[in-house]
C-alpha cells in the first residue's frame, strides 16, 4: 500500500465527514429535539446506508459515472427532501423535556433511506473510487477496505454532531431560546439542500 495516498485518503475523508451535510446538520437537529440517546438509532441507519452505498458505488463506479441523469435526479430528490425537513424544523413548536412523541423521533430506516438521495454522499463515494479505488489492491474487498476507513471516519462525525446539539438545546434552555434554535438549524438544512441542489 502506497502510504503517502493513504495519508492523502484521509486529508480526503476527514474533513469530507466532519464538515457541514445532510447527515452532520440533520444530527445536529435531531440532538437538539430528541437528545443525544434518541439520536442514535438514526445515525446507526446512517452508518449502514452509507456502508451500503459505499459498496454499491465501488461496484458500479463506471455505470453510474456515465449516467449523469440519474445522478442530477438524485441530487434534486435529496435536496428536496433535506430542505421539507429544515422547514419542518424551523417551523416545529418547542415543546418541554420528555413531551415530544415518538412519531417525531427520526430512527434507523430513516438514517438508512436518506443516503439514496444525498448527493454528497454519493459524490463522496464517486471522488474515493475513482481516486484510491485500487490503494488496498484491485477487486471488491479493496472497495469494502475503502468503505470501512470511510466509516470509521463518518461515523463519529454524525456522532460528534448529534453530542453538539444536544449540548446546545441544554445551553438554550428557556421557549424562546429553543425555537430560535430551531430556527437555525432548520435554516442551516435549507442551506444546505440549496447546496446540494446547485451545480459544483
Amino acid at each position: 500500500m502506497d502510504q503517502t495516498a493513504f495519508i492523502a485518503l484521509l486529508v480526503f475523508i476527514v474533513p469530507m465527514c466532519f464538515t457541514p451535510g445532510p447527515n452532520n446538520m440533520l444530527c445536529a437537529a435531531h440532538g437538539s429535539q430528541h437528545g443525544f440517546r434518541a439520536t442514535v438509532p438514526l445515525t446507526l441507519g446512517m452508518l449502514v446506508g452509507w456502508s451500503v452505498l459505499g459498496l454499491a458505488v465501488g461496484s458500479a463506479t463506471l455505470a453510474i459515472e456515465s449516467n449523469i441523469a440519474v445522478f442530477e435526479a438524485l441530487t434534486y430528490v435529496g435536496a428536496t427532501y433535506i430542505a421539507y425537513l429544515g422547514v419542518s424544523l424551523a417551523r416545529s413548536p418547542v415543546k418541554p423535556a420528555g413531551e415530544a412523541s415518538e412519531t417525531e423521533r427520526l430512527g434507523f430506516f430513516t438514517g438508512a433511506m436518506l443516503q439514496l438521495v444525498n448527493g454528497k454522499a454519493w459524490v463522496h463515494f464517486l471522488v474515493l473510487m475513482a481516486t484510491w479505488g485500487t490503494l488496498f489492491g484491485t477487486g471488491f474487498i479493496s472497495k469494502a477496505l475503502l468503505v470501512a476507513v470511510n466509516a470509521a471516519a463518518g461515523y463519529p462525525a454524525v456522532l460528534t454532531w448529534s453530542l453538539f446539539g444536544s449540548i446546545l438545546s441544554k445551553i438554550l434552555t428557556s421557549p424562546e431560546n429553543g425555537k430560535r434554535l430551531n430556527i437555525a438549524l432548520g435554516i442551516s438544512l435549507v442551506g444546505v439542500a440549496i447546496w446540494v441542489a446547485m451545480p459544483h
